[in-house]
């Protein structure tokens, strides 16, 4: 059994990873934090929370902190307004109440004392913005001891990123682009890391197939919420495709065998029409390893398993 501490941002592919990441036999989740960014922050906590009352069976003694860190560029309303749907989902309202505690600290607080408090090293899952633990380390460095891995969906290296905004040059990656003066500071920290960028993301788009492909499985509830997900999600209103950037993160923390990787040095962007920008730098970068190759067949059926066993309890 492993420890671990997820902290996201409250998307559709935050969420089904929190709901995946409860499901996996050899992990201990130690708490949950959530940011106020590509979705909003109290829908999402409470979709967080009602996850885990119906469908975190053993882990029903999990958290939920929310964050209080602040953007640098916060992502696009209309991509994060899908976080009041999910929230609303008949299938997570049942029974009417929420039983899994709200944290009173912030989530980097949180984070601090969930690390520090484990009597073993904890991986760390990502699929935001890093300025929780940006700020975590600020206050308490020692917890870099503590962390046997950060897993982080952030960062592009091949110089295409996903945002299209007003005085940015499209290079850079929204995590990295939310904050990219946290970046910079986990990146001067002494913590391994694992790289999971647009370059691998975009091996796993959401398609029509796997829309189909969950629909017909939708006898298994955690299976059906998944679908019920995904259906709020959809190119035309991002401007860009969907892809599992989230979930491919959170399943390799645990089953590394679903992917190939490097060790590459890199180094961040934060100022100018580039701020946020990940790229290569061999000669004074950071060493972390990359994920370069995704065994696509193999991920696909691993989210079908785990959601099979997922339990629920709906009331």
């Amino acid at each position: 059994m492993h420890n671990f501490y997820f902290n996201h941002d409250g998307n559709v592919d935050d969420l089904v990873s929190l709901l995946l990441l409860l499901q996996m036999p050899e992990v201990n989740l130690l708490g949950v934090g959530v940011t106020d960014a590509d979705g909003y922050v109290e829908p999402a906590a409470s979709a967080s929370r009602k996850i885990i009352d119906v469908f975190g069976g053993r882990q029903h003694q999990v958290s939920v902190a929310k964050s209080n860190s602040r953007a640098v560029h916060q992502f696009p309303k209309e991509w994060r307004l899908s976080a009041f749907s999910f929230d609303d989902f008949p299938i997570l309202n049942e029974k009417k109440v929420i039983n899994t505690p709200l944290m009173t600290k912030p989530a980097h607080l949180d984070m601090i004392d969930k690390i520090l408090q484990s009597p073993t090293k904890v991986t760390l899952v990502m699929t935001g913005p890093l300025t929780d633990l940006a700020r975590a380390l600020e206050m308490k460095p020692e917890i870099a001891a503590k962390i046997e891995c950060l897993y982080w969906m952030g960062g592009a290296l091949n110089g295409v990123g996903n945002v299209s905004e007003p005085h940015a040059d499209g290079t850079m990656e929204w995590n990295a682009y939310w904050d990219p003066e946290a970046v910079q500071t986990v990146w001067q920290s002494s913590l391994p890391i694992v790289m999971v960028a647009l370059d691998s993301t975009n091996q796993v788009p959401l398609t029509q197939q796997l829309r189909w492909r969950w629909a017909s499985q939708r006898q298994y509830p955690a299976l059906d919420l998944i679908g019920q997900g995904y259906s709020l999600v959809h190119s035309f209103e991002a401007n860009s495709t969907y892809y599992l950037w989230d979930v491919l993160t959170t399943l390799i923390s645990n089953y590394p065998e679903l992917v190939e990787s490097k060790p590459v040095k890199t180094a961040v962007l934060t100022q100018g029409a580039g701020a946020g920008r990940t790229y290569i730098d061999e000669e004074q970068g950071r060493e972390v390893t990359f994920v370069t190759q995704v065994h696509a067949d193999a991920f696909y059926d691993k989210i079908d398993e785990l959601a099979k066993s997922a339990p629920y309890q709906p009331r």
